[in-house]
Formats: structure tokens, C-alpha cells, sequence
């Protein structure tokens, strides 16, 4: 008996897989980088990325693509995605290296339900009413922690709302996941560049005294890319149900090497918290399924 997944699809689950563990074991990596100032962390991923891509993209010579693309409202658009994907960045490293990685994974954890409600208020879109529940139960459990006061929840909040304004914006810009990410990084150069100066001026910089972690420093271009592309490639292949359903591989890794590896205290209100969000993210996944194998009309 033959399989009836075709080799194209075996290709991007893994691809997709392993995009989403790459995201998920990336505290691992932001924990050998904690004697590092997170502004200046930032700094390095955006400039290390922008020269990786930079060299992809002339060996894929798609340049003038690229730049034809990232004019008027398109570049616009970059400049604003730019900005949160910064603020997600800088966020997400400070969370880790200070010890935050449950509300790191929280927020990732809402984010597909804030994809959910941007999706409704912005683009206006239409979802049924088992997702609008999955909507709310999350949002109760947000009420909860904000109310108990367990943790640090701005971080989540942060992490899920700045991702996904991100994902509308890249979602109704016109230009592929690669050279976006490019325009984006080369828009932040500059400042990345600025901040590291100012570091070194200062006698603060981080590059050129440790060799380890002049190379740590140099992977975050490989770190932030990688995972990209793979993903990239995994969504012309995969189901946008099943891209759903993976994006919760690396808040998951995440939630479990803030426990199991860092020690991070599991509070009662976080068991309250984690257990709603859960359940939001089941029954919206439930629903996604569901709506997918429904016969069209």
C-alpha cells in the first residue's frame, strides 16, 4: 500500500519541523550570550543577518528583484515591520537572559490568537464561532495573570502583540519572506551599526575580545536565517492548517527548558494561566482542522 503523502509534502513538514524547533531551542543559544547587553545582541543579529542574506541573495541573484519590489507603499510597509520586529526581538532576548522564558513562551503561545483578532479587526475576516471562543478563553486567562499579577506579563503581551502586527504587515506586503527580511535588517543596520560603535567607544563593546564569543556573535546571522527559510519553504508546500499547527513546537520547547532546564518557578497562577491558553489554542486548532476538511461549497 502506497503512501498517499507526496515526497514535496514529506519535504516541507520537515523543513517546517524543523523551523519550529530551531525557534524553539533559540533560548539556548540567547542564554551563552547573557554577559552580553541585549541592545547590543540585537545589534550583532541584525547586522550578521543582513550580511548572510546579503550573500544569499547575490548567489540566488535576486537583488534587482528584491529592490523592485521594496519601493512605495511595499518599503513603507518594511519600514514598519522593521520596527516590530526589532521591538519583538529585543524583548524576547532581554526576557531570556533575565530569566523571563515562561512569559516569553506565553506570548507565543497567544499569538496565533492574536493573529485571530487582528485578522477580525484589521483585515476584516470572518471566523466561526468555536474560534471566537478560542479567542476568548485565551483572553481570559491574559485577565488572569494581569489580575494575580504572576509574572511578568507585559513581556508576553509584548512578544505576542509586536509578532503579530509583524505577521499583518509582511502578510499584505508584497515581497517574499527572504527579501523582506533583508530590507528589514538593511533598515536597521544603521542603528545596529550605531549602537555597536557607541559600545566599543565606550569601552563596552562586546566583538573582539573573547574569541568564543566573537563566533557566538557571527551564528546569529545563521540563528535568525536558518529558521526563516525553512519556514519559507515549508509554506509552499504545507496546508496554512498545518503551518497552524506546528507554530506550536517552539513556545511548547520553550515553556519546557524554562522549567525542566532553567529552573524557572512554575507558580500556581502560570498552571491557571498556561492551562487556559492551552485550552484556547486546542479548541482553535480543533476548529482550524475542522473547517479544513469541511467540503467547500
Amino acid at each position: 500500500m502506497t503512501s498517499s503523502v507526496s515526497p514535496n509534502v514529506r519535504a516541507g513538514l520537515m523543513l517546517g519541523v524543523g523551523a519550529y524547533t530551531l525557534w524553539g531551542v533559540l533560548p539556548l543559544y540567547l542564554r551563552l550570550l547573557r554577559g552580553v547587553p541585549a541592545l547590543q545582541v540585537l545589534a550583532h543579529r541584525v547586522v550578521w543577518s543582513l550580511l548572510l542574506l546579503a550573500a544569499i541573495i547575490l548567489v540566488r541573484r535576486q537583488l534587482g528583484t528584491i529592490l523592485r519590489a521594496a519601493r512605495g507603499r511595499t518599503l513603507l510597509l518594511l519600514c514598519g515591520s522593521a520596527v516590530l520586529i526589532a521591538i519583538n526581538w529585543l524583548v524576547y532576548i532581554w526576557a531570556v537572559q533575565h530569566g523571563h522564558v515562561l512569559e516569553a513562551s506565553l506570548g507565543y503561545f497567544i499569538n496565533p490568537l492574536v493573529n485571530v483578532a487582528l485578522g477580525i479587526a484589521v483585515l476584516r475576516e470572518r471566523i466561526d464561532r468555536v474560534q471566537m471562543v478560542a479567542v476568548a478563553i485565551a483572553a481570559v486567562g491574559v485577565l488572569v495573570m494581569a489580575v494575580a499579577g504572576g509574572g511578568e506579563l507585559w513581556i508576553s503581551l509584548t512578544l505576542a502583540a509586536s509578532f503579530g502586527g509583524y505577521g499583518l504587515i509582511r502578510k499584505v506586503a508584497a515581497i517574499d519572506a527572504l527579501g523582506g527580511l533583508a530590507v528589514e535588517t538593511a533598515l536597521l543596520a544603521g542603528p545596529s551599526l550605531a549602537v555597536i560603535g557607541w559600545a566599543g567607544a565606550q569601552g563596552q563593546g562586546a566583538f573582539g575580545h573573547d574569541t568564543r564569543l566573537d563566533v557566538l556573535l557571527v551564528v546569529a546571522g545563521a540563528v535568525t536565517a536558518a529558521p526563516l527559510l525553512m519556514f519559507a519553504a515549508a509554506a509552499r508546500t504545507l496546508r496554512y492548517t498545518t503551518m497552524g499547527l506546528l507554530q506550536y513546537i517552539a513556545p511548547t520547547l520553550q515553556f519546557l527548558e524554562a522549567v525542566l532546564l532553567f529552573g524557572e518557578p512554575l507558580r500556581p497562577v502560570h498552571g491557571v494561566v498556561f492551562g487556559l491558553i492551552w485550552l484556547g489554542c486546542a479548541v482553535y486548532a480543533w476548529a482550524s482542522v475542522r473547517e479544513a476538511r469541511s467540503p467547500r461549497a
